[in-house]
């Protein structure tokens, strides 16, 4: 047996970047499917960090008017970026809970300044529906979970957020299964150059050849890799449990595989689970499944999966 590596859970109870009500149990219903046995179990020292949290937040005004949660996610960024950045340092692995995306504009944000430290360029895989490319200027539904990969990677029109100390290259990331992208969002992908897979081009190519040039970018040039997990990233026959049902998503294996794929990697420094609402899930199912990824992440094979009945 390999020698046992450590992990570190995080709670973000985070949902204000969300329209629907109920990201906030996200954490807590990770933690009941077994999220912290299935790190034991695969040799992982675990630490539960429990949950941050932020205080009541006086509302911060925007020019689009649309936008709503501005002030407490600006303080959900700093809160994560801090406990991102000082996590790094201290485990293998930190994984972060969450509530809905736009904690991630927080954790990319802190490991970006972690592996500037290091002089190591940060990677992220960014599996999604959506690309998340959005600034604070260009939402129209003024949800917030829509503008991470745009902050992260220093675009403007995202003034409004904290300073960004380490801005991701554009070039270091890597999209899959994205099938849900407005007008503006599809003109950074044109303009900045971001590697984006839909799910067409997963459907011709499959989903390990993308991956592995991908892996092998992040393994020559040194770099730290991040992933980022939205639930909406599978198909919502799978996974109900989210607010942003998009149709024709990752199926159980193709994402099984892909969690497979990046555990035998050994490239994996951080990880985001986003968008679980327990609000919208059928008995369990989602949060169970998103558990049983995440294992595939630390070193779960098939033949170590235990047998699981989904039946209604």
């Amino acid at each position: 047996m390999p020698p046992s590596r450590s992990c570190t859970l995080i709670g973000a109870p985070v949902e204000t970047g969300a329209a629907q009500p109920g990201c906030l149990m996200g954490p807590a219903a990770l933690r009941t499917a077994g999220l912290g046995r299935a790190v034991t179990s695969l040799n992982w020292d675990l630490r539960d960090a429990g949950d941050l949290s932020i205080p009541a937040q006086r509302p911060l005004a925007h020019p689009n008017a649309a936008i709503h949660g501005l002030a407490e996610t600006c303080n959900w960024i700093e809160v994560l970026e801090q406990a991102a950045f000082d996590t790094a340092g201290a485990c293998d692995l930190p994984i972060f809970m969450g509530g809905d995306h736009s904690l991630s504009a927080g954790t990319v944000a802190g490991i970006a300044r972690y592996a500037a430290m290091q002089a190591r360029p940060l990677f992220v895989l960014w599996l999604d529906a959506h690309p998340d490319l959005h600034s604070l200027d260009t939402t129209t539904s003024g949800n917030l979970h829509g503008t991470p990969v745009a902050y992260v990677t220093g675009q403007p029109g995202c003034e409004a957020y904290p300073p960004l100390t380490a801005p991701v290259d554009p070039g270091n990331l890597c999209m899959m299964g994205i099938r849900s992208v407005d007008g503006p969002e599809g003109a950074r992908i044109r303009d900045q150059g971001f590697a984006v897979h839909d799910m067409r081009a997963l459907d011709e190519t499959g989903v390990l050849a993308p991956l592995r040039a991908f892996l092998g970018r992040v393994m020559a040039a040194n770099g730290l890799l991040h992933v980022s997990l939205d639930v909406d990233f599978l198909d919502p026959a799978i996974a109900p449990a989210v607010g942003t049902t998009v149709p024709g998503g990752a199926t159980f294996r193709e994402a099984h595989l892909i969690m497979e794929v990046l555990g035998d990697s050994g490239l994996v420094t951080s990880l985001d689970l986003v968008e679980l609402n327990p609000f919208l899930d059928e008995r369990g199912r989602t949060a169970s499944l998103m558990v049983d990824l995440a294992a595939s992440l630390l070193g779960r094979r098939v033949l170590d999966r235990p047998t699981r009945s989904f039946a209604a």
